[in-house]
């Protein structure tokens, strides 16, 4: 009995005094999240997890998922000023996703398998709604990737975040056997680039394209021109690709010698960071088309194909070096994993003065 009057004091003064309710956080709110998003993150749980929600840390079992001489792999990201516009447009599962994949796929990107994920909910007032939406979109995320969400964090801030307003940060744990793992030194002039298409934005650039949408005049609830069928907010949200189920599956046949998960920097910046000093990547931009947000982005921000090659994915959300042999066989163990990945370019040797990436057609393919 004693427990349930100090809780409430705590929380509302009870004529006491001020409580915790009344500088803004709500106890027992937050408890009802917690129980709220149980079932999503216990829909992910795979061979490994040794515990649920509610301990002081998330416990994991490596032993039990069958490595023998593992590495560990570990990534942390977030969703960006994308928030803002699923704010905007009150659609919030999607970032979800968003924050998983941000993470996942820069653990695949090194060759591994994603075990686990935590995620970081930081908001003014806690609205249930809607951020067991992003939690929902979380736990798709984790299924899509094969990985276990075991915990998180859940931070209600008055005076940090304005009502409305929150962010999202996450974690990702993977691993890939010892003798597994990418060798940078292996990849040589010959080598094939392909690319894995994107789904959209996915999540960088979004500082820009909110510049953008502000100079066309158009509200996010106003028709997407590059797709009249949905609004201009939900067209722009449409999540980051999880690539992990199919770079594992293509990383089994032998054949891939690098990934690079293409995220702010483009492929401009996120390619040489899987090719060895004295290797440049030339890509024809001829051989994939400029998929329509981005046109209108480029159209609208009068945005140069330079800029905007080192700003957004333009398409391509994972490029993959593959050994030429073996190059057919890596596409095709992408496409029967539901992917479509495209032949964008070659390793060569670079010239003295050149950059990781080298674009061949890039003025005439992108212009409007």
């Amino acid at each position: 009995m004693e427990e349930g009057i100090t809780k409430k004091r705590q929380n509302d003064g009870d004529g006491q005094g001020l409580g915790y309710r009344a500088a803004g956080v709500d106890i027992d709110l937050g408890d009802a999240f917690v129980e709220a998003i149980r079932p999503l993150a216990e829909a992910t749980m795979r061979p490994g997890v040794m515990a649920g929600l509610g301990g002081f840390g998330g416990l994991f079992d490596l032993k039990a998922t069958g490595y023998k001489d593992p590495v560990l792999v570990a990534s942390t990201d977030g969703v960006g000023t994308k928030l803002m516009i699923a704010e905007a447009a009150g659609e919030h599962a999607q970032v979800g996703i968003d924050l998983v994949a941000m993470c996942v796929n820069d653990v695949v990107a090194e060759g591994a398998e994603p075990l686990l994920f935590m995620d970081y909910l930081a908001i003014g007032k806690l609205d249930l709604a809607a951020m067991r939406e992003v939690v929902a979109g979380v736990a798709e995320g984790c299924r899509q990737a094969g990985c276990a969400l075991i915990g998180g964090e859940t931070a209600e801030m008055p005076g940090m975040y304005p009502p409305g307003r929150y962010d999202l940060a996450g974690f990702a744990l993977g691993a890939v056997e010892r003798a597994r793992m990418f060798d940078r030194s292996r990849v040589t002039p010959g080598d094939v680039v392909l690319g894995i298409t994107s789904s959209g934005l996915h999540s960088n650039g979004f500082s820009l394209v909110r510049r953008v949408v502000e100079e066309s005049g158009l509200g996010y609830g106003d028709p997407a021109p590059f797709d009249k069928e949905r609004t201009l907010g939900r067209a722009l949200l449409d999540p980051t690709r999880i690539y992990v189920k199919s770079c594992l599956k293509a990383i089994k046949t032998g054949g891939v010698r690098g990934l690079a998960h293409v995220t702010g920097g483009g492929l401009v910046e996120n390619l040489p960071r899987a090719l060895p000093d004295g290797l440049v990547a030339v890509l024809d931009a001829d051989a994939w088309t400029l998929p329509p947000v981005f046109r209108w982005l480029a159209k609208t921000g009068r945005i140069a194909p330079a800029e905007m090659a080192r700003t957004f994915n333009c398409g391509i959300g994972m490029a993959v070096v593959a050994e030429a042999a073996k190059a057919e066989v890596v596409a095709d163990a992408l496409l029967d994993a539901g992917e479509l990945a495209l032949q964008i370019g070659v390793v060569e040797t670079a010239d003295e003065n050149e950059a990781g990436v080298v674009f061949e057609n890039l003025d005439a393919a992108w212009k409007d």
